[in-house]
């Protein structure tokens, strides 16, 4: 690899690597303390608009969950309560604690969640220091 090539990928912030476009609006759901500031910071920086929360009334192109074991909901229904929000052809990104970190949530339980709720998942990634993410879509079929 080129000097030039690895410059480059260094440069793409988080937010570039995970998709995110200039004027997208992403709503943020089940924000707390332990979320991963950094990559929040990118995501405003890449979409060029502040995060809006879960109060915010009208659709969005992406939605960003916070996603813990010890949640008082359940996964495929908070994902279903996304899904209302995010515009035809958007995406839901669920963002999970890292195994080890307090709160984990195995990937298989994210899977059986999403397909409950109709979703697919095209994706998982590294989402920060102490944050895996899990990308997801409805299927072309059921737009």
């Amino acid at each position: 690899m080129s000097s030039t090539a690895g410059q480059a990928r260094s440069e793409n912030s988080l937010a570039d690597q995970l998709g995110f476009k200039p004027g997208q609006v992403v709503q943020e759901i089940a924000f707390d303390d332990d979320v991963d500031e950094e990559l929040r910071a990118s995501i405003v920086k890449s979409t060029g608009n502040e995060l809006v929360d879960e109060d915010y009334g009208d659709v969005v192109d992406v939605v960003l969950l916070w996603w813990r074991s010890d949640e008082e909901d359940d996964l495929a229904d908070a994902l279903m309560d996304a899904l209302t929000m995010v515009e035809g052809g958007g995406a839901i990104w669920v963002l999970t604690p890292k195994p080890g970190r307090e709160g984990h949530v195995a990937p298989s339980d994210v899977t059986e969640a999403a397909g409950t709720a109709g979703l697919s998942q095209t994706s998982a990634v590294n989402a920060g220091q102490d944050w895996s993410g899990t990308r997801l879509i409805v299927p072309k079929s059921k737009r």
